[in-house]
């Protein structure tokens, strides 16, 4: 193989613009990594705000953006015994300067997992971000049960639209806030109400629940801890959640933040799931690598059902 690649570098904060299409030295692997030729990169919110500038403490400029990755190993490093050169693989990256936006990446072994037997890996690499963020919030968080009832915000979007499946598996009562034309895809996926946020508040439609999942943040943090029964837990997924726990603790309610944790032996659980055909990723567009921006713009927009991958 060649010693050089393409890839996605930014070398400073702001808007798509600054995701720039370079060649580069493809990475080194070291003692437990995977060097990847990846096949797909799912492109997330989160990738858009560590892009702006919002969070700079968590970006060493210069990096390659991306989390989610897919493809297949290109080699293995000293004491990689669980994969070899071929296998497809898929996983969730933690945040490094070499992310997935590139023709090769290195994956610390232990995030990986062979991906989905029932998926290619463009579909594969849109799966680990969101699945990871809903398994954590709604079965290690919240702990739900037959009977509760779940509000997921931004329901359609890409962790909104697991959220749905997985809450529904779990037993619960599922509503969602999602535009109206979202709604028959969301039924679809086995959501039980659907509130039309554009027309309707969510605090009116909605009767007391047991638990929120806030994709969106800001102004829904406090408007959703309305609509908790006492106890009631609200779980924030957005950079900015708009409340905290001591607001929530004066009104008797819980909050915490949920942050998507990578691990190959939890996504080894998921994948089972997307194999038995009890939990699928929609992927809604494709964009080659070059489009970086593109993918960026649209996603910002709130455009999209379901997930954006990029393939090299």
């Amino acid at each position: 193989m060649s010693a050089r690649m393409h890839a996605v570098v930014q070398t400073g904060f702001g808007g798509p613009e600054v995701l720039t299409y370079v060649e580069t030295d493809v990475p080194e692997t070291g003692p437990g990594d995977v060097l990847v030729r990846v096949a797909g990169a799912g492109v997330n919110p989160g990738d858009t705000v560590l892009r702006s500038g919002r969070v700079p403490e968590l970006v060493a400029l210069p990096w390659t953006p991306g989390n989610d990755v897919a493809g297949v190993v290109e080699r293995v490093g000293g004491g990689v015994t669980r994969f070899a050169a071929g296998d497809e693989v898929y996983g969730l990256m933690g945040l490094s300067r070499r992310g997935a936006y590139a023709e090769f990446t290195v994956v610390p072994a232990a995030l990986l997992a062979p991906k989905p037997r029932n998926l290619d890996l463009v579909h594969a690499a849109a799966v680990p971000l969101v699945a990871f963020t809903a398994w954590q919030a709604l079965t290690g968080l919240a702990e739900v049960r037959p009977g509760d009832r779940v509000l997921i915000h931004a329901a359609a979007g890409g962790v909104g639209h697991v959220a749905v499946q997985l809450a529904k598996e779990l037993g619960a009562h599922v509503i969602g806030t999602a535009r109206a034309a979202n709604h028959a895809f969301l039924r679809g996926l086995g959501a039980d109400e659907l509130v039309d946020y554009t027309s309707v508040d969510f605090r009116e439609a909605v009767g007391p629940v047991d638990v929120v999942l806030d994709l969106v943040g800001g102004a829904y943090g406090p408007r959703s801890l309305d609509v908790l029964r006492p106890g009631g837990l609200l779980i924030g997924a957005a950079i900015d959640p708009g409340t905290d726990g001591q607001a929530a603790a004066a009104r008797g309610l819980r909050y915490v933040w949920v942050a998507a944790e990578p691990s190959g032996a939890v996504l080894e659980q998921i994948t089972e799931r997307v194999e038995a055909g009890r939990l699928k990723v929609v992927v809604q567009r494709t964009y080659p690598l070059a489009e970086a921006a593109a993918a960026h713009r649209e996603l910002e927009e709130k455009r999209t059902n379901g997930k954006i991958v990029l393939v090299p």
